[in-house]
């Protein structure tokens, strides 16, 4: 299964070229919540997945809607501000 996190794709939400392994920690312990669609064409991504984590994992990752774009933007500026703030 070493040889899977190795592979390489574009990713559609960050614009560049990504492993497998990038998008297998994407969100934090959690896969990217586009794994799924975006590795699909290239390997069997949800037998691997399952495989790979647990029950609660799968659940937590692909059983809630994502967030919208606006959310995750606010949210990563915010992230920006607190670590701004604890650099000065």
């Amino acid at each position: 299964m070493e040889a899977f996190d190795r592979l390489r794709m574009r990713c559609p939400r960050l614009g560049g070229e990504v492993t497998l392994s990038y998008c297998e920690c994407e969100a934090g312990e959690l896969p990217c919540w586009r794994i799924l669609h975006c590795w699909q064409a290239f390997l069997p991504i949800d037998r691997y997945l399952r495989w790979k984590l647990t029950q609660e994992q799968w659940d937590r990752c692909f059983s809630q809607a994502p967030k919208t774009k606006v959310t995750s933007l606010l949210e990563l500026v915010e992230a920006a501000r607190s670590q701004g703030e604890k650099d000065v």
